[in-house]
Order: structure tokens, then C-alpha cells, then sequence
């Protein structure tokens, strides 16, 4: 049988660990890929160009907007995000699984555009802990973390549009939990081609 690939939307507010945990997917599952947003903000020290995301300038961004790369696009924290769909198309057609490190109003646009894309919201175990995490980076100004908390507030407001919910306590246990959604969603009927036995 042949397989078609998952689009894997991983959502979750700053802190909760999302990034952290779609790294650790890419290393544990097979066919897995990253899909490599493009972005205005710029670089944070260690990130790379084409790795982490594709930083552009916003001119650049808005050309893209306007030729329809992207199959979602949003403004976060001030700083343009798109999701290129040539790729997500690509690795769907191949057989590939592909991983979205997204904010909810992003998923809310590929769940739009992709109907069965896989849908898990991550989240800390409580308010607190997320707080401690945002300043355990120590990345951001007071601010900022105040404007990331207000913003865990609401996007908890998606969860109904999400299909599972990971709390993320022991990093390894959420990632064994979304590694078991990708194995169950692939032995859904719906999404197998089934021959006659």
C-alpha cells in the first residue's frame, strides 16, 4: 500500500516547548520533515538562514503575499510568518510527514486549506510553568513575557479546533505521545488505500 503524507500542525503559546519538541520528532520519526517558515523578524543568535526559518526583508515578504507562496501568512509579536505551499504539497505528494511549529491563527489557515491535517495544541502544565519557562530563557524583556502570557490566555480559546492536546511536564513523554498520533493517524481507514485481501 501506498502511503500519502501527513501535514502535522504543532501548536502551542511561547514557552510551552514546541519547538523543542518537533526537533526531537525529527530525530525519532522516519519521514519526518520541517517545514521551514519565512519570517521579517530577525535572527536570533544561533539561528541560521534556510534552517531555522528563511528571514527575509518585508518587501520581500510582500511580494511573496502577493504571488500566493504561502498557504497561510500571519502577523505575531509584530513580525510577518508564511508557510510556503509548494513544500507542504510536495512532501504529501512523496509520502513524507510534515511537521508545523505554528501559532493558532496558522493552523486555523492550514486546517482551512488542509481539512485532515493533524491538529495538536502543546501546553505547559499550568499558567505557572509556562511563566517560569519564558523567563528561564531569559530572552525577553517584562514586556514581552507579559505580552506572551496575555497571548497564552487566548490562543487556549483554539483548543475546540484542535483534534489532541499534549501537556508538555517530561519532554520525552510528550514527544512519545505525539510520535503515538502519527502512528495511529496513518492507520486510519480514511487514509490508507486498502486493496482487496
Amino acid at each position: 500500500m501506498s502511503r500519502k503524507g501527513l501535514i502535522i500542525v504543532v501548536s502551542a503559546p511561547s514557552g510551552a516547548g514546541k519547538s523543542t519538541l518537533c526537533l526531537r520528532l525529527l530525530k525519532k520519526v522516519p519521514r519526518l520533515r520541517y517545514s521551514i517558515s519565512y519570517t521579517t523578524r530577525p535572527p536570533r543568535p544561533g539561528e541560521k538562514n534556510g534552517k531555522d526559518y528563511f528571514f527575509v526583508s518585508e518587501r520581500s515578504f510582500r511580494d511573496m503575499v502577493r504571488r500566493r507562496a504561502f498557504v497561510e501568512w500571519a502577523c505575531v509579536h509584530d513580525h510577518f510568518y508564511g508557510t510556503p505551499k509548494e513544500f507542504l504539497d510536495k512532501m504529501v505528494r512523496t509520502g513524507n510527514d510534515v511537521i508545523l511549529d505554528i501559532d493558532v491563527q496558522g493552523g486555523e489557515k492550514i486546517r482551512r486549506a488542509y481539512p485532515d491535517a493533524v491538529m495538536i495544541f502543546v501546553m505547559a502544565p499550568s499558567m505557572q510553568v509556562l511563566e517560569r519557562r519564558l523567563r528561564a530563557r531569559k530572552k525577553d524583556s517584562e514586556e514581552v513575557i507579559g505580552r506572551r502570557l496575555l497571548n497564552a490566555r487566548k490562543e487556549l480559546n483554539y483548543l475546540p479546533k484542535y483534534t489532541y492536546l499534549v501537556i508538555n511536564d517530561v519532554l520525552s513523554d510528550a514527544a512519545d505521545e505525539i510520535e503515538s498520533v502519527i502512528s495511529a493517524e496513518h492507520l486510519r481507514i480514511n487514509r490508507q488505500k486498502v486493496s482487496k485481501f
